[in-house]
């Protein structure tokens, strides 16, 4: 079993920038594809950033590339997601997930194929 605690959400003006971090229990952690989904009020879950066992291959949703980074420690047990030049429509509640069954070098965009998720953590960027 694993356990992910996200970290790091906040109210921040249009064009601040907020860093996210997901902590994870276990020891397997360096084994796990990581992922970081957010959900707007009334909108489907959507993917904004994926990441490999060794963060070596990364996944960018179009509308945050350029402004979002995502990265990983694995000696920490943790995910980041760095977010810049945040947007009104950046607002959301955003998730970390872990993939137990992704091959090494390699990430999944279904979110079934994530086995444990955060509790999530609220970003709210105003205009």
């Amino acid at each position: 079993q694993v356990q992910l605690v996200e970290s790091g959400g906040g109210l921040v003006q249009a064009g601040g920038s907020l860093r996210l971090s997901c902590a994870a229990s276990g020891r397997t952690f360096s084994r796990y594809a990581m992922g970081w989904l957010r959900q707007a009020p009334g909108k489907e879950r959507e993917f904004v950033a994926a990441i490999s066992w060794s963060g070596g291959s990364t996944y960018y949703a179009d509308s945050v590339k350029g402004r979002f980074t995502i990265s990983r420690d694995n000696a920490k047990n943790t995910v980041y997601l760095q977010m810049n030049s945040l947007k009104p429509e950046d607002t959301g509640v955003y998730y970390c997930a872990a993939d137990r069954t992704a091959y090494s070098g390699s990430y999944s965009l279904r979110v079934v194929d994530y086995d444990y998720w955060g509790q999530g953590t609220q970003v709210t960027v105003s205009s």
